[in-house]
């Protein structure tokens, strides 16, 4: 099973370059953040014209999340747990239902900028309740990932330029150590654990040249429970993605599993 995470920053304006890369890349499940649209306006039916069952959880204008699959979802989940009160749109988990269950889980986590400020704080107790609700999936002992837009630069490794984002909310220390206590949970890296080499990115800024640079940072990323971690058999970030027309400033991530 081929599962893919890709903010795509705007479905309206990135519906070609999806539709062209999902058969290209033989996608079975991709999670999809920033559609930046509401449910009854997503355009599902180029996607099932593909053969994509589609469930969103979307929001005029900004975030949202989506799960495209060629494989029957059940169990669908809208709204991270832990704050009736959050309004935005940043996470929807289903069960995949293929030889074996896959429980997927799609986030946008906050960015957090400014920092000091409300959006910070924000940010943190969202990973507060992700922390929770990454426990208790575990708990279930199911072959499960979270997968998405983290906007957590995790090591210095993972950033081209990284004295640049000292001040960073996707970089600051308090970020990356409520980050590390989710991985420590115990879930899996699927990238690094597959690939240690230093200029692997999945975001380049629009602005200053970044992409011709390499100018990026490793901020989307598979988690994997032990489950998934076991029966993982390669996972790759399709960064061609970047050199493509009108291009998101995100590419895609993948993951194959044994299942």
């Amino acid at each position: 099973m081929k599962i893919a995470s890709f903010n795509i920053n705007g479905i309206k304006a990135r519906i070609e370059r999806v539709l062209e890369w999902l058969p290209q890349s033989g996608i079975d499940v991709a999670l999809l953040q920033e559609i930046k649209s509401v449910d009854q306006n997503f355009p599902r039916e180029p996607f099932e014209d593909l053969g994509y069952n589609v469930q969103t959880h979307g929001q005029k204008s900004f975030n949202g999340v989506a799960i495209l699959s060629r494989l029957p979802l059940e169990d669908v989940v809208r709204g991270l747990p832990g704050d009736d009160s959050d309004e935005q749109a940043r996470w929807i988990e289903a069960s995949v239902i293929g030889e074996r269950a896959v429980k997927v889980c799609c986030l946008y986590l906050p960015n957090g900028n400014p920092v000091p400020g409300p959006k910070y704080d924000y940010k943190i107790k969202w990973m507060e309740r992700l922390r929770h609700r990454a426990r208790e999936i575990l708990c279930s002992e199911e072959v499960a990932l979270m997968a998405g837009d983290y906007n957590i630069i995790p090591q210095a490794e993972d950033a081209h330029s990284p004295q640049k984002w000292r001040e960073d909310a996707l970089f600051l220390p308090q970020s990356r150590a409520t980050y590390q206590r989710i991985l420590n949970l115990g879930f899996t890296d699927a990238f690094r654990a597959r690939n240690s080499a230093p200029l692997n990115y999945t975001f380049w800024d629009f602005q200053r040249g970044a992409w011709d640079r390499n100018d990026g940072i490793r901020i989307d990323h598979f988690l994997l429970s032990p489950q998934a971690a076991d029966i993982l058999t390669d996972c790759q970030i399709d960064q061609h993605m970047r050199g493509r027309e009108r291009p998101s400033d995100h590419v895609p991530i993948w993951v194959e599993l044994a299942a």
